[in-house]
């Protein structure tokens, strides 16, 4: 059975049920608690199993969650959305021979009021999926090509050129992820950023990524506060999950101690919004304390559920 045909069986499962479907499944005492989360709660059952509804869901969740890893990033389609959600016109520092485009894309930004932002497109020693899902070391570092790239860049605007900030795009462990949440959040952090007053390196776009691939860029354009945006391993009701993994000065041997990580900002999870307020109460502690990680902690309060509604008094 295909996608298409589970998703048609989950449709027909929800119209109304006849007394006799009625009278064989038997519902979950938490049902109503089903609308405050995706997760697989209150599942019913029918004798000694499941109802065909969540097990067709649990298969069209499982083939989702699969296709998240497997789906190469659209770049294209990212930086189209990051453009139009930004408000911003990106020119592309990946060869010298886009610069005739550059200076096109300049006139452009002039003609819309657009402001014009570097950008680069990066990738990992983990050049294909297969690579990267059985290699992890390779995802953590840059390839030739990259590494060059921002060397050269690096020399050109001069190697005492610093950074406040830098915002590291990862497609992670599902691109889906980023293409559907990192444009909204960008757009939240940068406006967030600059009322700070902070320097802001251009933008980067790192396919085949892991966490650790940020701190390496970070140290390349000397960026103190390393935002690592990327998609997160997806769930079985979230495989559009993404994760911010911020670090003070990171470098190359920065580790899993040094980092804070704000997971599953997403429509069904952690509200953009939400998520860039608590990111940037963190860099704003992190900037008076100069660290990060495991001695920074998080104390911004995150809402709960009502005690007092009918559902929750059913525990």
């Amino acid at each position: 059975m295909n996608d298409s045909q589970v998703k048609q069986s989950i449709i027909d499962e929800d119209k109304p049920e006849t007394s006799q479907r009625s009278e064989l499944v038997h519902l979950d005492p938490w049902q109503k608690l089903k609308e405050y989360t995706d997760s697989r709660i209150a599942l019913g059952r029918v004798g000694c199993s499941i109802p065909t509804k969540p097990l067709l869901k649990f298969q069209l969740d499982h083939a989702e969650a699969k296709d998240a890893v497997l789906q190469d990033l659209d770049i294209e389609r990212l930086v189209d959305d990051l453009s139009t959600q930004c408000h911003l016109t990106f020119k592309d520092m990946d060869t010298e021979a886009e610069a005739e485009d550059s200076e096109k894309s300049d006139e452009r930004a002039l003609e819309q009021s657009d402001e014009v932002w570097e950008l680069f497109k990066v990738m990992s020693q983990a050049e294909n999926k297969s690579d990267y899902l059985k290699r992890p070391d390779w995802g953590r570092l840059l390839n030739t090509e990259s590494s060059e790239k921002l060397e050269r860049f690096l020399e050109q605007s001069g190697t005492d050129k610093s950074y406040d900030v830098i915002i590291v795009m990862g497609d992670g462990l599902s691109a889906r992820a980023l293409e559907e949440n990192g444009p909204k959040l960008v757009a939240e952090l940068l406006p967030l950023f600059k009322e700070e007053g902070w320097s802001i390196a251009p933008l980067v776009i790192a396919t085949g990524s892991r966490v650790a691939l940020g701190d390496k860029i970070a140290e390349r354009l000397n960026a103190k506060m390393l935002v690592m945006l990327i998609g997160e391993r997806p769930g079985l009701s979230s495989p559009d999950s993404l994760g911010i993994y911020y670090t003070w000065d990171a470098h190359a041997d920065s580790h899993d101690a040094m980092r804070n990580c704000i997971s599953n900002v997403r429509a069904a999870g952690l509200p953009v919004k939400m998520a860039a307020n608590r990111l940037l109460a963190l860099m704003k502690k992190s900037c008076e304390l100069k660290l990060s990680g495991v001695d920074l902690k998080d104390e911004q309060e995150l809402p709960t559920l009502d005690q007092s509604q009918p559902a929750i008094k059913l525990l």
